[in-house]
């Protein structure tokens, strides 16, 4: 049996919205929370101006923390790791995952310059022991040491640990780290506005099932 959906015209929906009131300063909040979250200091700074609201952090951190991320991004995670223990050295004494999960990409990145006598001596004096220590990391560990019996150019069953030399990698390290340094500023490691946006999306779907009406188009 088939039901014929209700259809919206754009003026009823219009109205319709109209009728709901939304707090502008909790909207305000939300770009602000985003903007500080995703590091964008600039435009942080910028809304600030225009909306009168004043972050709840210092903006130069963020500053500070985009060039951290930058550094992981490129492969320099020793630099990473000195401009975090210069911002706070907690971060990294108190993590011991995220530690040695930057200690395993500096790691990578020896082994992507085919460094090998400096990934071994690094290995051996960095990371085997935490492996020993702490058997959660051992896998990766022995992961990572495999990348020395494939080709760094091979992907695929060629090489089935391929995946550690993509960029994504890095990515991930950055991220984890990011969440870790805004998570030691008492901030939100992720922003609530993509969330907000997401459900949005799902409400749309569930909603069109029954009726007809003006969707909001989301890139």
């Amino acid at each position: 049996m088939t039901t014929t959906k209700r259809v919206i015209e754009k003026e009823e929906w219009d109205r319709k919205l109209a009728e709901v009131k939304v707090n502008k300063e909790d909207l305000n909040r939300l770009v602000m929370d985003y903007l500080v979250i995703e590091g964008y200091k600039d435009a942080a700074e910028k809304f600030s101006i225009e909306s009168g609201l004043k972050p709840n952090v210092d903006l130069e951190s963020i500053q500070e923390r985009m060039h951290i991320r930058s550094a992981v991004h490129a492969g320099d995670i020793e630099a990473a790791m000195e401009r975090v223990n210069d911002l706070n050295p907690d971060i990294l004494d108190t993590n011991p995952q995220l530690y040695f999960h930057l200690q395993q990409q500096r790691l990578i990145e020896l082994i992507r310059a085919n460094r090998v006598n400096e990934a071994l001596e690094f290995a051996s004096e960095e990371l085997a022991s935490r492996g020993e220590e702490q058997p959660e990391f051992l896998s990766e560990f022995e992961r990572t040491m495999a990348l020395l019996a494939f080709d760094a150019n091979a992907s695929g069953l060629a090489n089935p640990v391929s995946d550690l030399l993509q960029y994504a990698k890095r990515q991930q390290t950055a991220q984890e780290l990011n969440a870790a340094i805004l998570e030691s500023q008492s901030q939100e490691r992720d922003p609530k506005l993509p969330s907000l946006l997401k459900m949005l999306v799902w409400s749309q779907q569930q909603l069109d099932e029954r009726m007809t009406f003006p969707q909001l188009e989301i890139l």
